[in-house]
């Protein structure tokens, strides 16, 4: 069992036996009815990943490749085009969030990196000076809020740290969440994240170090306990799941293309579960 397979387990029971039911929450199921959810907070993980700590489970499948696309749309082509996604990427799943027919997820996401030039400033930041303490990417725009209908993100923060450990400099990583879909997104989320951190870091020549993963409502939907339970009983499997990036050092963040990456020892439980959405 992996490391992320504990935590997941762990916190499933945590959730199932000590956490409270939201009330008149936001999202509703595709099915229809409320979307309501049993949750804690504060939830809060290292991975080293130097040392092959990835917070990938193994107790069920994880769509990790169309995980990785969705962040070079967000990132690279700093878009909200849900056209770009599908076309170019053949991811499908933001779709349910479309706003008022528009083809775009709204003033969200890849639309706020690209009015802000976070990654332009970020790489800037870091090449200038890896130790300042400034390279923080904020998804919370309040104009861009204001500015059109649509989710709010839940991945909304990422801050990176480098530190120098006799002449290799590793780049470190936080991800903090408003608030996390347990069962369905959590690795999924985290797994982009490391993704996006290992192209900063090939960027500079760097080796990736720890991710820090930070979720302030971690929560299960009341429609998914049944698998909730399967998963607490499944045994995971012998595997120690890594991810790796097939590109030289000092590639250049916007070279980087979703099949240079390469999720390698990854043989998760069967079958695959099925969730219905809340939107």
């Amino acid at each position: 069992m992996t490391k992320a397979d504990t935590i997941f387990k762990a916190n499933i029971q945590k959730i199932m036996t000590e956490g409270v039911f939201s009330e008149n929450a936001r999202p509703q199921y595709q099915s229809g009815g409320q979307a309501n959810s049993k949750y804690i907070t504060g939830a809060f993980t290292t991975y080293d990943l130097e040392q092959k700590e990835f917070p990938i489970t193994t107790l069920r499948p994880i769509p990790i490749k169309n995980a990785i696309r969705e962040i070079f749309w967000i990132y690279q082509d700093q878009s909200n085009d849900l056209a770009l996604l599908n076309d170019k990427y053949k991811v499908r799943y933001w779709n349910e969030w479309e706003v008022d027919n528009s083809g775009t997820i709204g003033q969200r996401y890849g639309a706020v990196v690209r009015k802000h030039d976070i990654i332009r400033k970020i790489l800037k930041q870091l090449e200038e000076n890896p130790w300042n303490r400034r390279n923080i990417i904020s998804l919370w725009d309040y104009e861009a809020f204001d500015e059109s209908e649509g989710l709010l993100p839940c991945a909304f923060q990422s801050m990176y740290d480098v530190r120098k450990i006799e002449g290799d400099i590793y780049l470190d990583a936080t991800l903090t969440q408003r608030s996390n879909d347990m069962l369905v997104s959590h690795h999924i989320n985290a797994m982009q994240y490391v993704a996006l951190q290992m192209m900063i870091a090939k960027h500079f020549g760097w080796k990736v170090g720890k991710f820090f993963y930070f979720v302030n409502n971690l929560h299960i939907y009341d429609n998914q306990f049944k698998q909730a339970e399967e998963l607490l009983q499944r045994e995971a499997t012998t595997c120690q799941p890594y991810l790796k990036l097939n590109v030289p050092d000092g590639t250049n963040f916007f070279d980087i293309r979703p099949e240079d990456f390469e999720l390698l020892d990854y043989e998760p439980v069967q079958p695959q579960l099925k969730f219905d959405l809340a939107i």
